[in-house]
């Protein structure tokens, strides 16, 4: 678990998945098909559910996209996927709102920009329009601040009073500042008009790591409700990935977040769902949830010349996370297995002795064995070229008689 307490929210219920009050940081992601097209949301969002979402944001931005939301969600519902649909609205979502009463019910929550309602302004009428919205079908919703559209007129009033001070602050930290404000007004301002904190989501969304550790830190300290986090535009590849991680991991360290996404740019035609998996490993490595098998595999050095424990670490890995849904129907605690695939003689036996169960291969000029370990002991040795395949049939074997077993029992392996 993370070394820090988490940070007291009030529990959010959404569609059944409950965000904050302490219970488990929930992944979400979002898709980028064009909500209209009814089948190929659909897809995306039984993909996005099948690798471990539990919460799916669509885009709601025409009345076409309003049109196909109760539609998408009663077919996600006849394929069996009950993952709870969120709706992502920006300028008009008060008009599609009050227009579309069936897509209002179909979502389970609503995410509000109140950079992109006339909130703040003389007459916040669309931003009410909204909320009472969200009190009529009962759904919680997520106010969503984010510093590419950020309220301008409250920008703008926080600059001039801090011109003003006789030691005044920097305009990045002003802008910081005014996210959060931007972020708590809005809350406050949906409390007045009757919906509960336990309805409400915030969320501080920034491009830079330390900047969105800053944000979320003063946005912690001003209360206790639930938090979502993320990079916007987090970026391509192993940018998004480490910065989303970099960022995501200190606040969870920090006990600051409940929910999570990895904003990353897909290649064209990329799996959507690599964002997912990045929020499943951040909370794996920090020890705050388990959902699949890892396995350790050494980096490779001139010991190992041969790509074959590489290519085997690859297979193994991709075989466990193809087994997870049907292992995680029939075994308790299967995801919190821990797999070795080494390299050579100088770490592979210890760290396999280390996991669950592992294997160590030989290296470059070692003796062509590979000793298999199964609870830190020496259970056999393998060779020849089928040490894959009997590898996995361990493997299987292993599962089959350790995670079988009911919850308290122990079984002898």
């Amino acid at each position: 678990m993370s070394a820090n307490p988490r940070h007291r929210t009030v529990a959010v219920n959404v569609g059944g998945v409950n965000v904050g009050g302490g219970h488990p940081v929930v992944v979400q992601s979002m898709t980028n098909t064009d909500t209209a097209d009814v089948q190929s949301t659909v897809n995306q969002v039984m993909a996005l559910a099948n690798a471990g979402s539990e919460l799916v944001r669509v885009t709601v931005n025409t009345e076409e996209a309003a049109a196909a939301v109760p539609k998408i969600v009663e077919t996600l519902e006849k394929f069996g996927v009950r993952v709870p649909v969120i709706g992502d609205f920006h300028y008009n979502g008060h008009i599609l709102l009050k227009k579309y009463p069936d897509m209002a019910r179909a979502l389970a929550k609503y995410r509000i920009n109140p950079g992109n309602v006339n909130i703040g302004k003389k007459h916040d009428d669309n931003f009410r329009v909204m909320i009472e919205a969200a009190i009529e079908y009962g759904r919680p919703v997520r106010i969503g601040v984010n510093w590419g559209s950020l309220d301008q007129a409250l920008l703008t009033r926080m600059m001039d009073e801090n011109n003003a001070l006789p030691e005044p602050e920097d305009a990045k930290t002003v802008t910081l500042r005014a996210i959060v404000r931007s972020a708590i007004e809005s809350a406050r301002a949906a409390e007045h008009y009757g919906l509960g904190k336990d309805h409400i989501i915030l969320s501080a969304k920034v491009s830079g790591v330390q900047d969105l550790i800053r944000v979320y830190r003063m946005l912690a300290a001003e209360g206790d409700y639930a938090l979502h986090l993320g990079l916007t535009e987090a970026g391509l590849g192993s940018k998004g990935i480490v910065a989303s991680t970099a960022a995501i991991g200190i606040l969870l360290q920090d006990g600051i977040g409940d929910t999570i996404r990895a904003s990353l740019t897909p290649l064209p035609n990329g799996d959507r769902s690599d964002e997912v998996i990045v929020c499943q490993q951040i909370l794996q490595a920090l020890e705050l949830r388990s959902f699949t098998p890892q396995v350790t595999a050494c980096p490779g050095c001139g010991r190992t010349t041969s790509t074959f424990f590489q290519d085997m670490a690859d297979q193994i890995q991709t075989y466990l996370r193809e087994q997870m849904p049907a292992w995680k129907a029939r075994y308790t605690g299967v995801e919190e297995m821990k797999v070795a695939v080494m390299g050579c003689v100088v770490n592979g036996p210890g760290e396999s002795k280390h996991s669950n169960i592992g294997i160590s291969l030989p290296g470059t000029f070692e003796e062509p064995v590979a000793p298999v370990y199964v609870d830190g002991k020496l259970k056999l040795t393998l060779r020849g070229d089928r040490i894959v395949a009997e590898f996995i049939a361990i493997l299987n074997d292993y599962v089959d008689r350790r995670y079988s077993a009911k919850v308290g029992e122990t079984v002898s392996v």
